[in-house]
């Protein structure tokens, strides 16, 4: 077990990063177990410096929603520049809520576990074909 709790930082375009850290916490029960950062109104460099300030000294994860934009490289570039923190992309709600009842474990064992549950909770339903 760490010795401290991981923080999760969740960063995304517009109100998503503030809706999904309350349905979380809304479906959870936990309070304290996320932080949302928006980048709306911020420049890149804005950006990091938000990033940066959630991330804190703790063992972290960020969330980010898009790989490539502009959340996603500030959060690469956040990591780059520390220890204990990873990011991770595609944030889904349970890959959240995973989270927040996990973040005991050591971080690079919760990395791959919510890696896992991100990806357990894709799925592709299709109807009937109706050709005939």
């Amino acid at each position: 077990m760490s010795e401290a709790l991981a923080r999760g930082v969740v960063v995304a375009h517009g109100e998503l990063a503030a809706a999904l850290v309350a349905v979380v916490s809304s479906i959870s029960g936990v309070e304290d177990g996320l932080r949302a950062v928006s980048n709306d109104g911020l420049g890149a460099d804005g950006l990091r410096e938000r990033v940066t300030a959630a991330v804190g000294t703790d063992p972290t994860i960020i969330f980010v929603d898009l790989k490539g934009g502009s959340c996603g490289l500030a959060g690469l570039a956040v990591a780059k520049g520390a220890s204990g923190v990873a990011v991770l992309t595609g944030v889904n709600v349970p890959m959240l809520l995973d989270f927040v009842f996990h973040r005991d474990l050591p971080l690079d064992a919760l990395v791959e576990r919510l890696v896992e549950k991100g990806r357990a909770e894709l799925c592709a339903y299709e109807s009937a074909s109706r050709s005939g």
